[in-house]
């Protein structure tokens, strides 16, 4: 007589002669061992890495290509464009990673020893100031006649120039011997922010990015690059679906927008490949800055192939196009991102 069993991963009733539960694919016995539990993971393993290849061989030898046949249904058979694009992006970033590291902690000691110099320099200029005073009292005695001032309005300029408050106050725009004794004696950050010339009547943002600078200047910039780098992947994430606009604008009719998205993350996962392969080959052998550059020219030469296989253009269609999208956004999207990033990471610092 047949018997029932419950799937403990859905909780449905299915006949205990089953393998698996008829509703969800669970198998029915729990056997799980470690020979199970690492046999799934190797097979699930290997069947992404075989899609990965699949796909990264195509997308990089075959410009266009990959998309189009997404586009066009076949979608087992390659990995999904989003996924890829994660995939890669997260490999670059995470080998960058080791390059940003040395590069902050570089930024980092540059700008402590500017903060230093910046120091030295102000009691040099107020030395080389004092000299230049005396030259110009002394200059102002002897062509007095000849200006036409009076003793009386001689004595007046001298004890400006001599006063302390006549003396050039170099600065970061606030009094920074005020503020160090402010933070040696542990003083609350809205006492040092007013050391700073911030205002009682200002606003959110102002107060925002006065304690920024106040962070800043504490910190001596430390860890700056660090937080421009965390910025960057969301920025390039948010950047992408501006360049499926200016796809769309020069290909109104042959695509959805959706086909546009599909296309812009093949092609941006091909240059996050491109600079992984690229920081790769750096850590063994150094690449000549020629040949960086003629790498990113590339990326323009990839793109009018793959225009010309995606979008089914002509030769002379895919060039004019591929030129002036290129030209656009790196001439409008790239700056207005750059300062974005910038102001994000320092709102952020």
């Amino acid at each position: 007589m047949p018997t029932n069993e419950q799937c403990k991963n859905c909780e449905q009733i299915f006949d205990s002669s089953y393998e698996y539960c008829p509703h969800c694919g669970m198998e029915a016995t729990d056997n799980l061992t470690v020979g199970v539990l690492f046999s799934n993971t190797i097979e699930n393993y290997f069947s992404i890495d075989a899609r990965f290849f699949r796909s990264f061989l195509t997308l990089m030898i075959r410009p266009g290509v990959l998309a189009r046949r997404f586009v066009d249904g076949k979608r087992l058979k390659y990995l999904h464009p989003a996924q890829f694009y994660l995939f890669i992006s997260v490999v670059f970033f995470f080998i960058f990673s080791f390059t940003v590291r040395k590069a902050d902690t570089e930024v980092s000691e540059a700008i402590k020893k500017s903060f230093k110099q910046e120091i030295s320099l102000d009691s040099i200029t107020v030395n080389a100031d004092s000299l230049d005073i005396e030259e110009a009292r002394n200059a102002l005695k002897k062509n007095q006649k000849v200006i036409g001032l009076s003793d009386e309005e001689l004595v007046a300029l001298d004890s400006v120039m001599t006063s302390d408050s006549g003396m050039a106050n170099i600065s970061l725009g606030f009094e920074r011997k005020l503020l160090d004794s402010l933070i040696a004696v542990g003083a609350t950050e809205h006492q040092k922010l007013e050391a700073m010339g911030m205002e009682e009547d200002t606003n959110a943002f102002g107060r925002r990015f006065y304690t920024q600078i106040l962070k800043f200047y504490e910190k001596q910039g430390g860890g700056i690059l660090q937080v421009l780098f965390d910025t960057i992947p969301i920025a390039m994430f948010l950047l992408l679906p501006f360049f499926a606009v200016f796809l769309k604008i020069f290909y109104w009719k042959p695509a959805t927008f959706a086909h546009h998205l599909v296309f812009s993350f093949y092609f941006f996962t091909f240059i996050f490949t491109s600079f992984c392969v690229m920081l790769l080959v750096n850590k063994v052998w150094e690449i000549a800055i020629w040949i960086e550059v003629l790498i990113c020219f590339s990326f323009v030469l990839y793109l009018i192939l793959a225009l010309r296989n995606f979008y089914r253009s002509s030769w002379l269609g895919a060039f004019l196009k591929a030129s002036v999208i290129s030209f656009l956004y790196m001439l409008i999207i790239v700056p207005v991102a750059a300062m974005g990033i910038i102001m994000v990471a320092f709102m952020l610092y």
